[in-house]
């Protein structure tokens, strides 16, 4: 495989927001956290326009691609594609419960078929030399005790496997949507640290719930490394800390200012192809999140960015709100 990836913190793949605007952003204001992409089908990525899908900014790295499927001649060719275009990890989703994933044959519901997630993932790193990753639940209805996750870890294990990120929550594929299911089945990371307990050489990655660096602290002196999922995205500047904290990183990060101050040769890029603002801005809501004029500063920047040519002096006005 290629570098060794750190993955004590990464922020978690989430449709709809970890685009590649996102990206950026928390790119900016942690130098170490692993970064993961939206999820992409291998249908769409094979069919789409790759380019489009695919793009992202030098400076993300360390960039996961997170595939969903479950052809592993596909998924194998998808990940030759992102191999191409430079991502350092392909990620596996076996954890979305949505409905449409599961009409697909992937997601969660492969949790009962741990022989085919073990095929798609040697076929996938046979054909690459980064790693490649699975992110799955602790179960799914009618498959939820530690023996159930234990043969699926260790059955995907021998297909090549050498990281699992584990969201500590069952997924319940009838009855639950995607956003309940996000909250509604208990945490139970005593079943995460018992597979890390019993399989000490697979990287093991902790993911739900989490919300603090205090919790990251917890989690991490059990497991591998920490994911971060919607905390992430609404209070971004939490990650302003992890690089000192947890990689050890004595160079100062960016304070809030700066980092706004740092997009917007970003955002003029992105205006000058044919982009729109409130495709960039709609990421950069929560920066201020705890700090005094922090809704003035939300308010501005969704009742403006949206409007038919503007730049980015909207965002330069929303600073002084805050």
């Amino acid at each position: 495989m290629g570098n060794k990836i750190n993955r004590k913190v990464c922020v978690a793949p989430m449709m709809d927001w970890t685009d590649k605007h996102c990206r950026f952003f928390h790119r900016l204001i942690s130098k170490h956290t692993v970064l993961y992409s939206e999820m992409i089908t291998s249908n769409a990525l094979l069919r789409g326009k790759r380019d489009t899908l695919l793009a992202f900014e030098p400076c993300e790295s360390p960039i996961a691609l997170q595939l969903g499927g479950s052809d592993p001649k596909a998924l194998a060719e998808c990940s030759v594609i992102a191999e191409d275009f430079g991502y350092d990890e392909i990620n596996l989703n076996v954890g979305c419960p949505s409905d449409r994933v599961q009409n697909g044959r992937f997601g969660a519901c492969l949790m009962a078929e741990p022989e085919t997630v073990a095929e798609c993932v040697f076929e996938m790193q046979n054909k690459v030399n980064i790693p490649v990753t699975v992110k799955n639940r602790i179960g799914i209805d009618g498959q939820e005790t530690y023996h159930d996750l234990s043969t699926f870890i260790e059955t995907v294990a021998q297909g090549g496997c050498e990281v699992f990120i584990i969201h500590a929550r069952i997924a319940v594929l009838t009855g639950l949507s995607p956003k309940q299911n996000r909250v509604i089945p208990p945490l139970n990371y005593a079943y995460v640290n018992q597979i890390k307990a019993a399989f000490p050489a697979l990287e093991i990655i902790g993911n739900g719930g989490v919300q603090t660096l205090n919790q990251m602290d917890t989690h991490l002196q059990n497991l591998d490394g920490v994911m971060i999922g919607r905390e992430a995205y609404h209070n971004p500047y939490l990650l302003s800390a992890v690089d000192a904290r947890f990689y050890h990183d004595p160079v100062p990060g960016l304070t809030r200012r700066e980092v706004i101050e740092a997009m917007i040769p970003y955002i003029q890029k992105h205006l000058a192809t044919g982009g729109r603002l409130n495709q960039i801005t709609r990421h950069l809501l929560g920066l201020f999140h705890g700090v005094s004029g922090a809704r003035r500063w939300r308010r501005y920047l969704s009742e403006n960015a949206h409007k038919q040519g503007v730049n980015e002096s909207v965002v330069l006005a929303a600073l002084d709100y805050v």
